[in-house]
């Protein structure tokens, strides 16, 4: 596989992404070129500092960086020679088949969706999060792509989360629910409700509303809803797990026999870290696109960084765009077959 890396936009600079990727290569994960965008002397000096000397590395160079203070769309017709548009275009070009970015959010989703387009009858793409819990792990899906979104966009969520559940996580018959503020078919706001018409009539898994209290109970898979509504519940997950670790951490060492405590139950508190830690997912892919976008976190590591190209890399084995295509069009076909009067859909 071929990847391109912008090696710009995370926090800790670009010694850390192409440690990260220095250590995808010694994973074996197969790679037959990886492209390095941005500056070219700062790619040089870290190259050299981390020994990294492989023939299937490229530098492309990148003038600029598109910050996360930059306004995405006006910050691309601005800084036209930053590292995020140069490695989409690799994509475009036809020399990648991925692209793996911890920089702006926004900025990636937008120069994508313009230079490389979405998958033929997607309205709108999304991000797609994997999510930890006790007994799975669930897919959230739009996590901050798109603030608004129609009835159309969530079912669109519905199929390309259960595609992404199946081919990628390996979940075989993936529950698809709605979040809502209730499971009964009644509850919700106009958006869920029309989306929820919708979802029933295509074949997914299918369960219906979920709740916040479902999400972490083993009761659904993929949890649909708009970006605005996923981008929120993302950080409060993100956010509680962090204090939970660290208030159980300041707890367990107020006394010996709490420590005593805390030493015989040393594995169990392993295997909790281990499962809650974002960085064994790396990131999260766009879906929708006509080519293979996975977004890492601002502040990704090196390992965040090396599971997000063996998470690529096993999407792109699995030709989740082309599965995700065939799903779309006989979802779209259903809904046409249905003939239904739904508000605020537009044409597949």
């Amino acid at each position: 596989m071929r990847i391109a890396v912008d090696v710009m936009g995370g926090d800790h600079g670009c010694h850390v992404v192409i440690d990260g990727v220095r250590k995808a290569f010694e994973s074996g994960l197969k790679i037959s070129e990886a492209f390095l965008v941005g500056d070219q002397t700062m790619i040089s000096e870290a190259l050299t500092s981390l020994r990294f000397d492989d023939p299937r590395v490229r530098t492309v160079h990148a003038s600029e960086v598109l910050t996360m203070e930059d306004k995405p769309v006006e910050g691309l017709r601005r800084k036209r020679d930053c590292s995020i548009l140069k490695a989409v275009n690799l994509i475009k070009d036809g020399r990648a088949d991925a692209l793996i970015s911890p920089g702006n959010t926004g900025g990636l989703v937008a120069a994508a969706t313009i230079r490389l387009r979405k998958l033929e009858g997607i309205d709108r793409v999304g991000i797609a999060t994997v999510i930890p819990a006790p007994e799975n792990e669930f897919v959230l899906l739009d996590s901050g792509a798109n603030v608004e979104s129609r009835p159309l966009h969530l079912l669109h969520y519905a199929v390309m989360g259960s595609v992404y559940s199946r081919e990628v996580l390996g979940y075989k018959k993936p529950r698809v629910g709605i979040l809502s503020n209730g499971t009964e078919e009644n509850k919700g706001t106009e958006l869920t409700l029309e989306a929820h018409k919708l979802c029933k009539l295509v074949d997914i898994n299918f369960v219906g509303n979920v709740e916040g209290h479902d999400l972490f109970a083993n009761r659904v898979d993929v949890v649909i809803c708009d970006g605005f509504v996923g981008n929120i519940v993302l950080k409060t997950v993100e956010s509680f797990a962090k204090g939970l670790v660290s208030w159980l951490q300041e707890e367990l060492l107020q006394n010996p026999v709490r420590m005593f405590g805390a030493y015989l139950a040393r594995n169990a508190l392993r295997t909790i870290k281990r499962r809650m830690d974002p960085d064994a997912y790396g990131g999260a892919p766009v879906l929708g696109l006509n080519g293979n976008v996975m977004k890492a976190h601002g502040s990704a590591r090196e390992r965040a960084i090396m599971n997000a190209i063996r998470v690529t890399t096993d999407a792109v084995q699995n030709k989740i765009n082309q599965v995700i295509q065939t799903e779309i069009e006989c979802a779209n076909e259903r809904l046409a077959e249905a003939k239904l009067d739904i508000p605020f859909t537009t044409a597949a």
